[in-house]
């Protein structure tokens, strides 16, 4: 996500944890041209030889019209800057099928792949300022609602509010795991700003029962953005104020894969490769690994 520029040195403040160290475990592959502007979020399609990635274009707030969708292939070259337009502040991204979903501010927009044309908008009642985008095997799409600590659901048609609680600790990243939905969280923020005294950590969210727990242990990781699943248990997640991509095994330790600049936003992740993507919103790049 992006954060409004007068609020940004106090989050940066607040945000120094210093309770995690180096270890590395990626290898950098490339880098695309900083062409994008604030890019956020990235998805694989479906034909694994393109990425999409979401360019929030200005403010993170801002009904301006200037966001837009871009195209990569899988090296990182940009095949269409503005690929689909017409957004405001696009967010999270989210794959089903020949549908691309994303979250624009208070909305879902739901996106053809194969035309490249919005189908339709979503409206996300009482949404301020929809976040990342996650779904499941029976294609339901779910929406973190960061300042409102609530997760939106797409279900057969219907987009609604789907769980609200203070615990959610401002979600930000989403992501599904089998019959659970893991957040990576802001943490809580103080009045007036998106800074935090705590930091937030990883929450897991059962889909059946809507129960909350911590993931591992409530000791602060970060003012996270992007979460994404390994094989092992653990989740890999970035920190968007400090910078960083880290993995967070199962019993909440934290290993940082590479110390990234501030604005490592919302990952995407190609288990069959080994491949983490990780846009850089104040760089206008997005950054490949490979996971060793």
């Amino acid at each position: 996500m992006t954060i409004p520029r007068t609020t940004m040195l106090a989050c940066l403040l607040a945000g120094l944890t210093g309770a995690v160290h180096a270890e590395g475990g990626v290898t950098r592959l490339w880098e695309t041209e900083a062409r994008l502007r604030n890019p956020e979020s990235i998805v694989p399609a479906a034909d694994g030889e393109r990425y999409y990635v979401s360019n929030v274009d200005g403010e993170p707030n801002a009904k301006d019209g200037k966001g837009f969708i871009s195209l990569l292939d899988k090296n990182g070259h940009i095949l269409k800057l503005e690929w689909v337009s017409g957004l405001n502040a696009p967010k999270g991204l989210a794959r089903v099928g020949e549908r691309l979903y994303v979250s624009d501010i208070d909305e879902l927009v739901e996106i053809d792949t194969r035309s490249g044309t919005i189908v339709k908008r979503y409206p996300a009642e009482g949404a301020q300022f929809l976040n990342d985008v996650a779904a499941d095997a029976a294609g339901n799409v779910y929406v973190s609602g960061m300042l409102t600590n609530r997760i939106y659901r797409l279900h057969d048609g219907t987009f609604d509010k789907w769980l609200e609680s203070p615990e959610l600790a401002n979600p930000n990243g989403v992501t599904v795991r089998g019959d659970q939905l893991l957040v990576g969280a802001w943490g809580v923020m103080t009045p007036g700003g998106f800074a935090t005294k705590v930091p937030g950590h990883v929450k897991v969210v059962s889909l059946a029962t809507k129960q909350i727990r911590d993931f591992g242990g409530s000791e602060p990781v970060g003012n996270l953005d992007g979460i994404e699943p390994m094989a092992d248990g653990s989740v890999l997640v970035t920190d968007w104020m400090a910078g960083g991509l880290m993995r967070v095994t199962a019993d909440g330790k934290v290993h940082v894969l590479d110390k990234l600049a501030q604005g490592s936003a919302d990952l995407g992740y190609v288990p069959a490769t080994g491949t983490v993507l990780v846009p850089m919103m104040n760089n206008g790049t997005v950054i490949a690994f490979h996971l060793d």
